[in-house]
């Protein structure tokens, strides 16, 4: 996965108008792993609750970023998110949030950054 990383996105998720966080099972490694690679600064981690999500529907980290959160605006990026999670955001999180699901095989695009900077200087 380290290979497929573009350098040139480090500069573009630098320039969106936005505080970044790490909201990766790297936690705390991602700093000192995937930053240097992107060229980005170290990042607050999101720290995952221990136990498990009995709600099979939801993606497991749908509960513990909406509680990080703590009803800021917030943008989460993956491949992995479902309506499902999208729907329990929409109902348990009283600020904005964008939930974008990219591509596992081709990962950001022009296109995602372009949705995600629109969505964010919307705010």
């Amino acid at each position: 996965m380290l290979a497929r990383l573009v350098p040139e996105h480090g500069r573009a998720l630098s320039r969106l108008p936005c505080d970044l966080v790490w909201a990766t099972t790297w936690m705390d490694d991602a700093n000192e792993v995937i930053a240097p690679r992107l060229g980005l600064p170290e990042l607050p981690v999101v720290t995952w609750p221990g136990e498990d999500d009995e709600d099979t529907r939801l993606h497991w980290k749908t509960r513990g970023l909406v509680e990080w959160a703590a009803g800021r605006s917030f943008v989460w990026v993956d491949d992995e998110i479902t309506d499902a999670d999208r729907a329990w955001v929409s109902a348990h999180h009283h600020g904005h949030a964008l939930l974008h699901r990219v591509d596992a095989r081709t990962g950001l695009t022009d296109a995602d950054f372009a949705v995600i900077g629109r969505w964010l200087t919307g705010l």
